[in-house]
């Protein structure tokens, strides 16, 4: 499944190995939330920007959601500014944060908390010129780990 190959190249970017250790780590919280949004579920849950790419739809959502300056932070390259997972719930579908936690085994709040803490050090890595770069995820984040 893509968030399973998402989860372990977003482990190894993070350091995390990406397969072992214990519960489940940043990367594979994050790939759980970007296959989601990949793979849709109901329309309104599918990120914008293209289907490869989940990334760009996914920062879009956080800005609507007043959360332009943490996420314009992750991407310059200045200091990362941090998010709590309340406003992660809140910038999220309902249904995508479910789906997340299904997926991972973890309550929802628990999985809003991870992704607030392993989505700026994962942005920050998958955009190291300033900007999102293009391509599918998958081709970018193996770039960035060469």
């Amino acid at each position: 499944m893509a968030g399973d190959d998402l989860g372990g190249l977003l482990g190894g970017l993070l350091g995390g190995g990406g397969q072992g250790g214990g519960g489940g780590g940043g990367g594979n919280i994050l790939g759980a939330l970007l296959g989601a949004l990949m793979g849709g579920g109901a329309g309104g849950a599918r990120a914008g920007g293209g289907a490869d790419n989940p990334l760009g739809g996914l920062l879009d959502m956080l800005t609507k959601s007043g959360l332009a300056d943490q996420a314009q932070s992750w991407i310059g390259t200045g200091q990362n500014q941090s998010v709590s997972g309340a406003q992660i719930s809140e910038a999220l579908p309902d249904e995508t944060l479910q789906k997340v936690a299904a997926q991972t085994g973890v309550s929802p709040e628990q999985a809003a908390d991870e992704i607030a803490q392993a989505l700026p050090e994962a942005v920050d890595q998958l955009t190291p010129g300033g900007e999102i770069p293009s391509g599918s995820l998958e081709d970018i984040i193996r770039q960035q780990k060469l």
